[in-house]
């Protein structure tokens, strides 16, 4: 079978890779599609070298079939339609035994820490599995991980009906992140200074303003009748981010980090104190998020097609990487792994 593997020093090489017979408890998919993310370009960029196994199977958000299941698999059968939730958590740890495995002090992420799913079969433990319904299109079914991210991240910022809502960054995330917060009924608004990004963001329905042509803070303070935003999302990982979001926000304001930052910004941390704003993380996902992810994405109610820009074959992943770092007219590319 064809896999695309991650050799060190910017490099994709596709060849053949045997599949994994399922082990207890394990099951065997026929990979659909699976995306490329942005951590998937922190890999081919070098910068975590350190964690992965080369050469490394990249690819965390797919959907596929259920070719063949393990012993002591009953809940699942050749043909389910399934997307896989790529934590395996230890179950032990502090944070597991809180109930924050999702975010387990030992945490293997499958397609980082394990092989993933840029591969034509692909096995994984029966646990990490659900349920795909079929009137989802298996494209669609490779978008539910990004959107249980922005699930999660909207959860976190219990996000209200009338609130107002910035999302710093109009990235894929990003994207989906103000996507569901105007679900939840949100008044959001995108700021992104990207040209196509913004483009993309009002075609899907939604107010953008770009930081460089204008006062942002001003912006939010006219809409907002001079108290601030509710919520504010930083998405973008930037330094300018980071600094100008506890000033976007009113009083007991919540700020909802879901960006990575490589380096640790400057924040003004008297503006926290001043009006007692409150920040909060948020990483990756639990699996109430992926059972809603599932449903909005089913519901037709967010416009999944339009974020997607390519859909391409294995053979082309590193020539997707590219067009990825290049930051132009790009959004969400798909990897076909049939193709």
């Amino acid at each position: 079978m064809k896999a695309a593997f991650y050799a060190g020093n910017r490099t994709i090489k596709v060849g053949e890779c045997r599949p994994v017979q399922p082990g207890p408890g394990e099951v065997q998919i026929r990979v659909s599609h699976c995306g490329v993310c942005g951590t998937d370009l922190h890999i081919f960029h070098g910068a975590m070298d350190k964690r992965v196994k080369m050469p490394a199977i990249l690819g965390h958000e797919m959907s596929g079939t259920i070719e063949m299941v393990g012993a002591e698999v009953e809940e699942w059968s050749a043909g389910d339609r399934v997307t896989v939730m790529p934590l395996d958590p230890c179950g032990a740890c502090p944070a597991c035994k809180a109930g924050h495995s999702h975010i387990c002090q030992k945490l293997t992420f499958i397609g980082i820490d394990s092989p993933g799913a840029l591969q034509a079969i692909w096995t994984v433990p029966a646990k990490t599995l659900l349920r795909l319904p079929e009137k989802l299109s298996l494209a669609h079914g490779a978008l539910i991980e990004p959107l249980a991210v922005a699930c999660h991240d909207v959860r976190l910022g219990a996000i209200q009906p009338g609130e107002h809502v910035i999302v710093i960054g109009g990235g894929p995330i990003g994207i989906l992140v103000a996507l569901v917060a105007k679900h939840a009924g949100g008044n959001v608004v995108i700021s992104e200074v990207n040209p196509f990004r913004l483009d993309l963001a009002a075609r899907l329905g939604l107010e953008t303003v770009n930081p460089s042509a204008l006062d942002l803070v001003k912006f939010v303070e006219e809409r907002t009748g001079g108290a601030g935003a509710d919520a504010v999302f930083e998405v973008s990982g930037s330094k300018a981010g980071a600094a100008i979001m506890p000033h976007l926000l009113r009083t007991r304001g919540r700020i909802i980090v879901v960006a990575i930052f490589a380096q640790p910004a400057e924040i003004d941390l008297f503006r926290f104190f001043w009006r007692e704003i409150k920040l909060q993380g948020a990483r990756v996902y639990e699996r109430e998020d992926f059972a809603q992810a599932i449903e909005i994405a089913a519901s037709g109610k967010v416009p999944l097609d339009a974020l997607v820009t390519e859909t391409t074959s294995l053979d082309h992943l590193g020539e997707s990487f590219h067009k990825m770092e290049s930051g132009g007219d790009c959004m969400k590319i798909l990897i076909d792994c049939a193709l």
